[in-house]
């Protein structure tokens, strides 16, 4: 779920380096390529074409735009340049460069700049160099431009070349290196640069603010944030961030309801701070509050209801945003809604689910192909979910995508489907990762493939570029528990030592519960006992593995130790949805309005089991009541 989370915060916000693109933005905001709003040409007619030509490259048309340029009889530098900036926001940097070399091309510093900007904006950085260096003529923000490109690309010790280099700076000089060094962790070099400026605006503070916030040094970045001689809602932002990041909710809080003005950001900082954090229910408090809420805003809330296993709410978050219709989901909501439904095995949901997506433009994203796949498969719609691979076209297709159909054959133990599909991806030239194991493991283990497995986690020990986790001891684990070889478990377990977690430990006495081994699994129920004591699954498994092998006085010993410590088992849960009505069921439950007639059922299958000879099923020890009509 943590994925979803991490899936769910990269995709509703513009970068993933935190408050960092707040910052450059009203950094760079000054020093942006953009025609002036008032056209400064002499002549009234070239004024009115050099207007036309800016709006229709804005709109993306810029063959509409070159088309009016060819028809000017007379043109002027801002013309030239209208056109070029055009070609660089649409994405043509190679046409941009051509119109730019022109014979009868009129340029200024301005139509340079341009240029360089455009490079800088379409990460090539290499040509930028050599634009730069060749310039006539530079002015500040042609400086601050190339600065801001070797920023951009890591390349921090030019950009302080460059900036050393300048005849004259201004803030945003000293603010772009500042932002640079704050993006590369350089917190001590960043409050000296910091330290240096001649004359801070609020963007030198707030990057200070930031950075410290962000390297666990809260009670600086505040001392900093009370010094500011002006603040904005983005220094604000940051520094709530800063203490929301670092668990200090309260604070957060309290700085939140003093802002003298709060934005969209704020809110959803806020509300952010308080889910990762676990305090889910003053997150929803802060939520209701809004008086407007954006696609970030929804996608956060529904994404905190799934992270705790809420996910009957985030469902019903899901329908409040439909039916509010002021935000559309985004692909970061269909990505948490749909784990909502899997966890719920909500197969209905899943589909009107579905129906949205078909309408929307994420259709066709991997991501969101992903979700419903393992959605389909967790709802028992295995052939559903093979669909919806085979129709993402190949080159499409993403490890997470494949690694998805994997796990959906390891669920239905469908191993041979999924080593099949595993020799296909690879075949492709995907190279597996960690996860990608973790499912081919897994589909050997429930399919019964003991051999196969083995061979496969050999070759995970051999590619040593794929570190080994403890998922992928614990699928080993099973895979031996579930063919009975238990003494082979035991020993990958020993070999392990202090490695040995307890996701490891719960394997093996699964194994030992299922093949009523009495020598290994008291063994493996005391290592988890150290880990957690309170847990009551471990003690029914090994009562049952006392009752399983005859020993009664010591299974009945283990029950009388949980009632000494007070533990009960949670009540096994599943429920049914047929028509509108979903019918829910509770172990030993007599709730429902047709119990008689269903414990009639289950006894006559209980029969009908009996007939069919002995199979082994300790679960019915434990429920000690279940026979009681």
């Amino acid at each position: 779920m943590q994925l979803l989370f991490k899936i769910s915060n990269s995709l509703s916000y513009s970068s993933k380096s935190n408050e960092l693109p707040l910052i450059l933005c009203s950094l760079f905001h000054s020093s942006k390529i953009s025609m002036p709003n008032r056209d400064c040409s002499r002549n009234s007619d070239i004024a009115r074409s050099n207007w036309l030509i800016t709006r229709l490259s804005r709109e993306g048309r810029i063959s509409d735009a070159c088309e009016v340029f060819d028809k000017m009889p007379e043109r002027d530098v801002i013309t030239w340049t209208a056109v070029i900036t055009g070609y660089i926001k649409c994405g043509l940097i190679v046409e941009a460069r051509r119109f730019f070399d022109r014979i009868d091309a009129i340029k200024n510093v301005v139509t340079w700049t341009a240029l360089l900007s455009g490079y800088v904006r379409w990460k090539r950085i290499k040509d930028a160099e050599r634009l730069f260096e060749v310039m006539p003529v530079k002015n500040v923000v042609s400086w601050n431009t190339m600065i801001d490109g070797y920023a951009q690309n890591g390349e921090i010790h030019k950009a302080i070349e460059v900036f050393e280099r300048m005849p004259e700076r201004n803030v945003v000089s000293w603010n772009t290196v500042i932002a640079a060094l704050v993006q590369c962790g350089r917190v001590e070099e960043a409050r000296r640069w910091f330290d240096d400026i001649p004359e801070r605006d609020v963007v030198s503070w707030t990057a200070m603010v930031t950075v410290l916030a962000r390297s666990g040094r809260v009670d600086e970045a505040r001392e900093v944030f009370d010094r500011m001689p002006e603040r904005n809602v983005v220094s604000w932002n940051a520094m709530i961030t800063g203490y929301a990041k670092n668990m200090r909710l309260d604070e957060a809080f309290d700085l939140f309801e003093r802002m003298p003005e709060r934005d969209l950001p704020s809110w959803n900082t806020m509300i952010t701070g308080f889910i990762q954090n676990g305090e889910l229910a003053r997150a929803r408090k802060v939520f209701n509050e809004m008086p407007d809420k954006n696609v970030v805003s929804w996608t956060t809330m529904i994404t905190g209801y799934v992270q705790e296993g809420e996910s009957e709410a985030a469902l019903k978050v899901f329908m409040e945003m439909i039916r509010d219709g002021g935000a559309k989901p985004n692909e970061g909501t269909f990505v948490n809604v749909l784990g909502a439904c899997s966890d719920l095995a909500g197969l209905g949901e899943g589909q009107q689910v579905h129906q949205v997506i078909s309408k929307s433009v994420y259709q066709d994203r991997a991501f969101v192909a992903s979700a419903l796949l393992n959605m389909y498969s967790k709802c028992g719609e295995l052939s559903i979910a093979m669909k919806i691979f085979d129709d993402v076209a190949i080159s499409q297709r993403d490890l997470v995508l494949w690694n998805g159909m994997i796990a959906a054959y390891a669920h239905h133990g469908r191993g041979r489907e999924a080593i099949e599909l595993f020799k296909e991806m690879q075949g492709l030239g995907f190279k597996p990762n960690d996860v990608s194991y973790v499912g081919l493991l897994s589909a050997c283990s429930h399919g019964g493939l003991v051999d196969e497995g083995l061979n496969y986690f050999n070759e995970l020990e051999r590619d040593k570029s794929v570190q080994l986790r403890e998922d992928h001891y614990a699928c080993l684990v099973n895979l031996y528990g579930r063919a009975g070889r238990l003494n082979e478990a035991y020993d990958l377990v020993k070999q392990l030592g202090t490695k040995a977690s307890s996701c490891v430990w719960g394997g093996l006495l699964a194994g030992c519960h299922v093949h009523g081994d009495l020598e290994i699994g008291p063994l493996a129920a005391k290592e988890l006992v150290k880990e957690d004591a309170e847990n009551a699954g471990t003690y029914l498994s090994l009562s049952n593995i006392y009752a399983s092998g005859g020993k009664w006085r010591e299974a009945s010993g283990v029950r009388s130790e949980m009632k000494e410590k007070g533990l009960k088992k949670q009540p096994g849960c599943s429920w049914i949805g047929v028509g509108n009505r979903v019918d829910v069921f509770l172990a030993r439950d007599k709730s429902h309005y047709q119990y008689n007639l269903i414990y009639s059922l289950v006894h006559d299958l209980h029969a009908e089991m009996k007939k069919a000879g002995p199979v082994p099923n300790n679960d019915f020890v434990v429920e000690e009541g279940f026979s009681s009509t």
